[in-house]
């Protein structure tokens, strides 16, 4: 039978199979083919004999997609989750967070979360500054149930994985969404401002509206290695409609004379903030790429 694996954990695999959940460990052809179930994937499981509900993945069907970090496949959207204030937004790990979806081609939307903490003037300021580049933005607030629905509408029978840092109301959102679910919820770090991880596996959890929400652990830094220095501008979409102008073929968009970017940059139609975390994120890959 087939299904969908919904969480791991210790080297168990649950796999909801319609409305019924197995207890599965994956076959060892896996290991020796260097495969890793994940959660997201589909897979066929056999059930153990004289077991009702316990059995081994034995297929693990081709994937759309697989994020790295969080570690999930086949999923249909990201909305990457950032609070106004009680965490501060951290700008580039926001990019950073883009650039790995985008590299994935996952349509994406920004939530922008806790909007009661601050003054109108700045959120607008910010949707507007995203929506600008591209992105679809989504400003929410649980306390004064602002922008919910919204949430709602866009996650309606959809596997979503909501990413962001800890302490930005993840699973205060995804609560107010789907109360049964009661998600712990944490509190914010005095002496950091940071949020404490309160989800501590990635899980799929479904939606009464239909679909799966991935609720992931909270993390402050995306790991980038995988990624080719010289693909970062496209990664960038707001880049992509000044690349044909680059001179050289595989230009950075930091030295080099000639180019696009940098052109557009000059003319006030790229973000100076955003062209700044990119020469950083290319910095970067070039320095691990070195070692």
């Amino acid at each position: 039978m087939n299904g969908t694996i919904i969480k791991g954990i210790g080297g168990f695999y649950y796999v909801a199979v319609k409305k019924d959940i197995y207890e599965c460990k994956a076959r060892g052809k896996f290991r020796i083919d260097d495969i890793m179930p994940v959660v997201g994937d589909r897979v066929a499981i056999e059930v153990l004999p004289d077991e009702d509900y316990i059995g081994s993945i034995v297929k693990i069907y081709p994937r759309e997609n697989l994020l790295i970090r969080p570690t999930v496949s086949n999923v249909d959207q990201a909305i990457i989750v950032f609070s106004i204030q009680q965490p501060d937004p951290n700008f580039y790990l926001l990019d950073r967070f883009l650039l790995l979806v985008e590299e994935q081609n996952l349509p994406v939307y920004i939530c922008f979360n806790k909007i009661d903490l601050q003054d109108e003037n700045m959120y607008i300021e910010l949707r507007q500054h995203y929506e600008e580049i591209g992105y679809k933005v989504i400003l929410t607030s649980t306390l004064m149930e602002e922008g919910l629905a919204t949430l709602e509408q866009v996650m309606v029978g959809k596997t979503t994985v909501l990413a962001g840092p800890s302490g930005v109301g993840k699973s205060s959102l995804i609560n107010q969404l789907e109360p049964k679910l009661n998600l712990k919820t944490g509190e914010i770090s005095a002496k950091l401002r940071r949020g404490k991880h309160t989800t501590r596996h990635v899980e799929l959890l479904p939606l009464k509206i239909g679909g799966y929400v991935v609720d992931t652990p909270g993390f402050t830094s995306l790991h980038l290695d995988h990624l080719q220095q010289e693909d970062i501008g496209y990664y960038f979409k707001e880049f992509r409609p000044y690349l044909p102008f680059c001179k050289f073929n595989h230009c950075s968009h930091i030295h080099e004379p000639s180019c696009g970017v940098k052109a557009a940059l000059e003319q006030n139609k790229i973000s100076v903030q955003r062209y700044n975390n990119y020469q950083m994120i290319f910095q970067e890959i070039q320095q691990q790429k070195r070692w």
